[in-house]
Order: C-alpha cells, then sequence, then structure tokens
C-alpha cells in the first residue's frame, strides 16, 4: 500500500499493520482499531487496484496463505507475494 494510503494512521498502527500477513488480518485490524477505511484503501487491501485472484494462490503449491508486502520500483508499488510453504516468490 502506498504511503499517500497509510497517512493519518499513527506509528503504533503502522506497524501492527506491517505485521500483518494476510488481507484478512489486515481488515481485521483496521476494524479493533476503528479506522475507517476509504474507498480507495479499502480496494487496494480486498484485492482490487489490478491484483487478479491468480496473484493469491501459489502457482507452485496451491498455498493460499500467502505473505503479501509492496515495495516501490521506479515510482510504482509492487506487490511481492511470498510462499510460506514453498518458498516461492513473485511480484504483480
Amino acid at each position: 500500500m502506498s504511503d499517500e494510503l497509510l497517512k493519518g494512521l499513527t506509528d503504533e498502527q503502522l506497524e501492527k499493520a506491517r505485521e500483518c500477513k494476510s488481507e484478512e488480518e489486515l481488515l481485521d485490524l483496521a476494524k479493533k482499531e476503528g479506522v475507517q477505511l476509504t474507498d480507495e484503501q479499502l480496494a487496494s487491501v480486498s484485492g482490487g487496484c489490478g491484483q487478479k485472484e491468480q496473484d493469491k494462490v501459489c502457482p507452485v503449491c496451491g498455498c493460499t496463505n500467502l505473505d503479501i508486502s509492496t515495495k516501490e520500483i521506479q515510482s510504482r508499488d509492487i506487490t511481492v507475494y511470498v510462499c510460506p510453504e514453498c518458498g516461492h516468490q513473485w511480484q504483480h
């Protein structure tokens, strides 16, 4: 998620968000913290913004419990997926 989407969160909330291993954990955290997500934030977390359903499944072993993070490459946010089962990594 881009820095723009994280504006308004406390340092503690940002740290907790970074520790989340899945979209579901992040959504649960937002609910527990009483954070209202904008439409753009919700779409980013829930699989919108160009994220494809097949990106959420490891193409090697079929695992769906992926570690997902974002990094910036050439001013673009790139989603990085890591399978905890087989270790396969890919980006979108």
